[in-house]
């Protein structure tokens, strides 16, 4: 199992912030996330499905977070991990659910960047997983390492050997120019064929399976002169 395949559960009766932490979550890669906004939902949706990581928000319309997590907890071999998201921070509210074994609590209102390295964090330690993603994406598209494949809009297309290399060598420095000779030497590591064109056809068949409007890319860019990069 891949750190972006653990299933979540996110529970909280706030619209907004539910939307905003899954789509948070959705946009980093971790493709399942589901929802709740009570205990009572969220306890059956803890029966039929199995989850690594539960978010559970404090005050619940009929319940409580530290209940709801009693409850999950007696469930038998339930050893759901599970980080609180409270609006409350009083220190005796952090260490109940601290004591009641939760892996983390969170006082909102908090930074995105602060949840994900959280979840993360938990995912990580609890499931052994290691730094290596298993995903990643740009844009609208999933990019799955383990099967060479391109997701848009649940279609998937198979990179090939070439677009996978490049793909990777790109994704790794994201956010900074890479030179089209080193490109090209990381595709052609013997320099038999390593030309600006070829790459060029490489950049262009990436850009169809990558962006809405290959024409306009938004996400894999050219820096004349210099090179491309991914953003």
């Amino acid at each position: 199992m891949t750190l972006y395949e653990c299933k979540i559960l996110l529970v909280d009766d706030e619209a907004a912030l539910s939307d905003m932490v899954g789509n948070l979550l959705k946009k980093e890669g971790y493709r399942h996330v589901d929802m709740a906004a009570d205990c009572g939902s969220a306890l059956k949706m803890t029966r039929e499905n199995e989850y690594q990581l539960a978010l559970l928000d404090v005050m619940l319309p009929d319940g409580d977070g530290f209940t709801l997590f009693e409850q999950i907890k007696k469930r038998k071999g339930s050893g759901l991990p599970v980080i609180f998201l409270s609006a409350r921070d009083e220190d005796q509210a952090r260490l109940r659910g601290l004591g009641l074994g939760a892996d983390d609590y969170i006082t909102k209102p908090f930074l995105s960047e602060e949840l994900l390295l959280r979840v993360k964090a938990v995912l990580k330690r609890t499931y052994h997983i290691d730094d290596e993603k298993g995903t990643d994406r740009i844009g609208k598209a999933l990019i799955d390492w383990g099967a060479g494949t391109i997701s848009v809009d649940g279609e998937d297309e198979m990179l090939t050997a070439k677009e996978y290399v490049l793909l990777k060598k790109l994704c790794e420095n994201r956010g900074r120019i890479i030179s089209i000779n080193v490109l090209c030497d990381t595709l052609w590591p013997d320099g038999s064929y390593g030309y600006e064109n070829s790459l060029m056809v490489h950049i262009r068949h990436l850009r169809e399976k990558l962006e809405e409007n290959p024409s306009k890319p938004e996400h894999l860019l050219t820096v004349r002169g210099l090179g491309y990069k991914i953003v």
